[in-house]
């Protein structure tokens, strides 16, 4: 196969993605990675098609605002919407790919999926936006609409941060959400040391750097963590550095006694089960396909002392006894808001009402969870989110609820105590550049 079409079917993979994340509410991660590994991506294309995936995916509200005057209302199937997309990204947003590549294989792409009169319309609408320039985001009046149009977020969802952190604070955040994350690993303890996979990473290839905020990991700044050997052979494991910092909040002491209520795909809980050694870790999940990720995880990570059940967490004092465990961990079912840059769909597919929906699941689980610590035990709330009416605002009526819990200050990783803001961690995605992540630790009375 020629260079040539290896580039369209990157492009045609591309759109394959974008239209299955529309057409199928799926996750984009998922499906990108199933596009790589069934197209037989090579390392240089999976590059490009990561990066036309999500620039088109991140930025749909701002391309649409460009292409409505060349549109003009007019009605066309979703498949070339997305095409249309996909090439105003690379005119609007990349610098490399020369403007006659990008309308070739458009129209290319356009005949090979429907005929030659759509070729023709996606063609005539590329090389007007050529000849007359796109509309500039100024022309909205509204700044908090023009931010979240410019960002490609919800204009109901800027408005919301708006009102819970102010204007600047917001900017930052959905600035940050556009922009490609990087991956991070966290070293398994019991079977190595930070220096030494950095070092055999480094030998292979890989470009990595300690991260200077959570000990127990790495910054991959090139290269895929997941395709190294090392990775099979249990040396790390793959985790956003914010969601390492709850099994520090969780201050296990050896021996203890934790049950994680939702855990897939198991990253707390086999970074808590490392910490305690010999202690025992059980770990909940609603579905039988994300507890066999669990069990995964723990066999590669070498892990003993890790027991898996399906089980709605919102159910275990059906199965387990009251006051029996050192630490509950509620990893709580969210809104995601806090990792839109590795998800982008999220932005387009959540509403309002699934934020009130979810905050009334996580306290359920909270309650039950109370009923699970013993005295001077800890129960520990996450989410991966940034919404006060899921985090600080679920505490607070959780404290009023259950007077024998009192709130306790995260024993954090000192790089991190800066954060910490009421007792509580609420980290945003452009703070440490990591996922968006909330944390409260609560100290059940003896």
């Amino acid at each position: 196969m020629s260079k040539k079409n290896k580039r369209r079917s990157v492009r045609d993979a591309a759109l394959d993605v974008i239209i299955a994340v529309e057409s199928q509410a799926s996750y984009s991660n998922l499906l990108l990675h199933h596009a790589i590994e069934t197209n037989q991506v090579s390392k240089k294309d999976t590059g490009l098609l990561t990066e036309l995936t999500y620039g088109t995916l991140q930025r749909r509200d701002a391309l649409d605002y460009f292409l409505a005057p060349f549109l003009k209302g007019k009605k066309i199937d979703a498949w070339v919407r997305n095409l249309l997309r996909l090439s105003v990204y690379q005119m609007v947003y990349l610098d490399k790919i020369p403007e006659r590549a990008i309308f070739h294989e458009a129209v290319e792409i356009a005949k090979a999926r429907g005929h030659k009169g759509i070729a023709g319309m996606v063609n005539g609408v590329l090389r007007s936006m050529q000849r007359e320039g796109v509309k500039s985001l100024e022309d909205i009046n509204d700044q908090e609409e023009r931010l979240a149009v410019s960002t490609s977020h919800p204009v109901w969802l800027v408005k919301r941060w708006v009102e819970q952190y102010g204007f600047d604070k917001t900017k930052e955040m959905v600035e940050v959400n556009i922009k490609a994350p990087y991956q991070t690993i966290r070293i398994n303890s019991i079977v190595s040391t930070r220096e030494e996979v950095i070092e055999k990473l480094t030998e292979e290839g890989f470009m990595v750097e300690a991260s200077p905020y959570v000990p127990e990991a790495i910054r991959v700044l090139k290269g895929n963590a997941a395709n190294s050997p090392l990775f099979t052979e249990g040396f790390y494991t793959i985790q956003d550095e914010s969601s390492m910092i709850v099994a520090h909040v969780a201050d296990i002491e050896n021996g203890s006694k934790v049950l994680d209520m939702c855990a897939a795909p198991g990253g707390k809980t086999t970074h808590m089960a490392e910490k305690n050694k010999d202690g025992q870790v059980i770990s909940l999940d609603l579905h039988k396909h994300k507890k066999k990720l669990i069990d995964e995880n723990a066999e590669r990570l070498k892990l003993k002392n890790i027991k898996s059940y399906v089980m709605d967490g919102r159910k275990a004092l059906e199965t387990f006894e009251k006051e029996s465990y050192d630490r509950v961990l509620v990893d709580a079912p969210c809104s995601g808001f806090g990792v839109m840059r590795r998800k982008p769909d999220i932005k387009y597919s959540k509403v309002e009402e699934d934020i009130h929906r979810l905050s009334s699941i996580q306290s359920e689980l909270l309650s039950v969870a109370s009923k699970l610590v013993k005295p001077n035990g800890l129960l520990l709330f996450s989410t991966c989110t940034v919404d006060k009416e899921e985090n600080n605002e679920n505490i607070v009526r959780f404290l009023k609820e259950h007077p024998e819990f009192d709130l306790e200050t995260p024993q954090v990783p000192s790089a991190i105590q800066p954060f910490v803001e009421d007792n509580m961690l609420q980290l945003f995605p452009q703070d440490i550049d990591s996922d968006g992540f909330f944390i409260a630790a609560l100290r059940k009375k003896g």
